[in-house]
């Protein structure tokens, strides 16, 4: 008989705590994780939980379920509190406010010559594109060689800088792959937008000085470089070389205009300017990026609330988790104050290796740019509630269409896409009063059917996905209440289930379901209209056989297009991506002595399959491990 373990007895665990500084852990039941929190004094702060006679019901609700807690000390509250932003960021308990922005931010990546490179491969002929550095978008982790310029807080950010230093310094952008195998200038060129390195038309001094005044100028020094151009222009001037003094004096204009167009007028060399407000149960942040004294626009991020309504805590949390792995400007502009903001300047310097200030009290300029932050807030929270006003009454109009004793709570969609049978993947995706729930999207690589079997594909993704969810809810202790669904990958169900087809396929999604004795989930098939236009889907509702024609117009017409659309554009993503690696795979691994280590240097040195196929013997025989007859077999295999 398996015994009850005893409650956890707050008081008595409060009474082994130090007066230290750290960070404390609440975990529950079923060893998940609750709550992170971070303290100047651990006993003071977690005794607080357990000593004080009324608390709010959201903490006394979390205090409730907890069956045991752990604690850490540091040194000082500032290393406190960036264990604590660490943990929340890495962990995301359930009562913390969590900031949810898992995509990595834009940099400008300026290549650099590899380690190794030799002087006589940098003069080489034809040219090779180590000796002249490209400026490209990049997203993710910056392990490779050269410099990063940033975080961008967008990719249009980027894009546009990107552009300007294309037009002021000739910069090439292109693949090394697609550099390798140029015969003559591209578009770039005709346009004025490159120097055409790869076919020799620029020595490789001058294209280096353009880099180096390309890199000045994204460090913010463009005085630097507006001095250097001037001395440039009046010693061809002397030379008597007035081509070359024209073009520099063309170039110099052109960069007295960009800074004159993005030149913000009182903002400080790297600064950002961050306001929240909350409303609604939902807090929005904005926040406006100044660097080298250049406005780089503005961001709205949206972090989950847990229950906390108090704007000066969640900026708080904001700002900890956010900068937590990113490069920290010299001056943070915030309002209202955060709850710590002393021990959050503290703990950014120790982090940034230099003083950070946060600052609430400005005028002149900077409460321009607070004020300027705060109707961003706004505006974008005052969009956001009417979307999710809009998107509930999409819901509710679903509802009332198919005769749903409730308004769904959890909607999914199943999708399949191939080419001729080839590659096959199934989508599942995931609709909440929230809108998309991304990380509860699935992809299913179908194998084992008749190539082009839809029906064989949907049993099969359905199959897989409510077997798991049964595996799963079978697993689950018996937990009762909201805890016994928290942390499930699968075991969801859904309630309103879509199918994109017609009665064969909605027929395969209640076969399944029927076969696993899984009750109590509406089906409807979605199935396009004759014409195949947007609206006039007929939606076909399984038990009953009814057939619906909501129409153009209908918002829960609106809600189903919007599903099917996410399914058939995730289906077909997948789809694409392993039909792509499974054509370049099987293409080179017919040739023999071309192994995974060979086949991927080949694609990595020619940018992909398609400058692989366009390469002559000489060339294959650069990459490392490929001889002169494995070179010939290769360019056999794509010239007959």
């Amino acid at each position: 008989m398996q015994e009850t373990p005893l409650p956890f007895d707050g008081k008595l665990f409060v009474q082994t705590l130090t007066g230290a500084p750290g960070v404390y852990r609440m975990f529950g039941a079923r060893d998940e994780l609750l709550y992170v929190g971070k303290a100047r004094n651990l006993r003071k702060r977690v005794g607080s939980y357990f000593l004080k006679p009324k608390m709010d019901p959201r903490i006394a609700a979390m205090v409730g379920q907890i069956a045991r807690m752990e604690t850490t000390v540091t040194r000082t509250e500032a290393e406190a509190l960036l264990l604590e932003a660490q943990l929340i960021k890495t962990l995301k308990p359930r009562y913390n406010i969590v900031l949810r922005d898992d995509k990595s931010y834009p940099y400008i990546h300026l290549t650099g010559a590899p380690r190794g490179t030799a002087e006589a491969d940098i003069d080489a002929d034809p040219p090779r594109p180590e000796a002249y550095p490209r400026l490209a978008f990049h997203r993710g982790a910056r392990s490779g060689s050269g410099r990063y310029f940033g975080p961008f807080p967008s990719a249009g950010a980027v894009r546009e800088s990107l552009d300007l230093i294309q037009k002021l310094f000739l910069i090439r952008n292109c693949e090394d792959g697609y550099f390798r195998n140029r015969s003559r200038p591209c578009l770039q060129y005709q346009i004025r937008r490159c120097t055409a390195p790869c076919v020799g038309l620029v020595r490789v001094g001058d294209y280096a000085e353009n880099v180096r005044h390309a890199e000045m100028f994204l460090d913010g020094r463009g005085g630097l470089v507006m001095d250097e151009l001037v001395a440039a222009m009046e010693d061809a001037s002397a030379r008597l070389a007035f081509e070359q003094a024209a073009r520099i004096r063309d170039q110099i204009g052109a960069v007295k205009r960009v800074q004159a167009h993005h030149y913000v007028q009182g903002a400080s060399a790297d600064m950002d300017v961050i306001a929240c407000t909350i409303s609604g149960g939902v807090a929005c942040v904005s926040v406006l990026f100044f660097r080298n004294g250049v406005s780089l626009g503005s961001r709205d991020f949206f972090p989950r609330l847990a229950g906390v309504v108090d704007e000066p805590a969640v900026l708080d949390s904001f700002i900890a988790q956010y900068y937590l792995e990113r490069p920290v400007p010299s001056e943070l502009v915030a309002s209202p104050a955060p709850e710590d903001g002393a021990a959050l300047a503290e703990a950014l310097s120790m982090r940034a290796g230099r003083e950070v200030a946060i600052k609430t009290r400005v005028r002149a300029e900077r409460a321009r740019f607070l004020d300027l932050a705060r109707r961003n807030a706004e505006a974008a929270l005052a969009a956001r509630l009417a979307s999710r006003q809009n998107l509930l009454l999409r819901f509710e109009a679903l509802r009332d269409l198919l005769g749903l004793d409730e308004t769904p709570q959890r909607i999914e969609c199943f999708d399949i896409s191939h080419t001729m049978g080839e590659a096959t993947v199934a989508s599942c995706v995931v609709f909440g009063p929230e809108g998309p729930e991304k990380s509860q999207y699935r992809r299913f690589n179908i194998t084992g059917i008749t190539p082009g079997d839809d029906y064989a594909a949907m049993r099969q993704a359905l199959e897989r996905r409510f077997k798991r969810a049964q595996a799963e809810i079978a697993a689950l202790p018996a937990v009762q209440g909201e805890d016994a669904a928290a942390g499930m990958k699968w075991g969801h169900l859904p309630d309103l289930l879509l199918i994109d087809g017609g009665k064969a396929q909605l027929q395969q999604a209640v076969d399944v379901l029927n076969e696993l004795g899984i009750e109590g989930v509406p089906i409807v098939g979605v199935a396009k209209g004759e014409a195949r236009r947007a609206g006039d889907e007929t939606l076909i509702v399984a038990g009953s056989g009814r057939t619906l024609f909501p129409g153009p117009a209908s918002p829960a017409s609106h809600l189903v297009q919007a599903v099917r659309d996410e399914a058939h554009r995730f289906a077909i993503t997948g789809h694409r991506g392993r039909r792509e690696k499974a054509r370049e795979a099987s293409t080179l691994e017919d040739i023999a002595g071309v192994g995974a280590r060979r086949r991927s240097a080949l694609l990595r040195h020619f940018g992909g399959l398609g400058g692989l196929s366009k390469a002559g013997i000489e060339e294959l025989m650069q990459v490392k491990g490929i001889s002169r007859e494995l070179a010939e077999r290769i360019y056999a295999t794509f010239h007959g």
